[in-house]
């Protein structure tokens, strides 16, 4: 059973995101049932920051010993952050997907809608 932590919110396609600090900032990444299906993790791909990001369309790529997967954006907005330890250390998504294993930080205009709850999330990924 993977872990899914409550507080945070959650995508059909297993990205999470949570309120990183600043207004209308959130914080996203990769959910730890998502880098348990992909095995070892050895090149992620992100948006820069500037760059703007839509809700569910794709944004990056992670790619595995297994596979490449896409990465689709929870929010819409700006990207404000990149987390810049993944460029040596992709592996951080496997040891620590909702610590320093983090991807990217996006400012958006409103309050997101239409993520899931750990409760729902948890319902997807049995």
């Amino acid at each position: 059973m993977s872990n899914i932590p409550s507080e945070l919110q959650y995508t059909k396609e297993h990205e999470w995101v949570c309120p990183a600090g600043a207004q209308l900032t959130f914080r996203m990444g990769i959910t730890d049932y998502a880098q348990g299906a992909l095995g070892d993790i050895v090149y992620v791909q992100m948006p820069k920051i500037g760059d703007s990001v839509v809700a569910d369309s794709v944004c990056g790529e992670v790619e595995s010993t297994k596979s490449v997967s896409e990465i689709f954006a929870p929010v819409t907005g700006k990207v404000v952050a990149v987390n810049e330890a993944l460029t040596d250390k992709p592996e951080l998504i496997n040891s620590e997907p909702y610590g320093a294993g983090w991807l990217i930080e996006i400012s958006v205009d409103n309050e997101p809608s239409g993520l899931l709850s750990a409760a729902e999330y948890g319902a997807i990924t049995g």
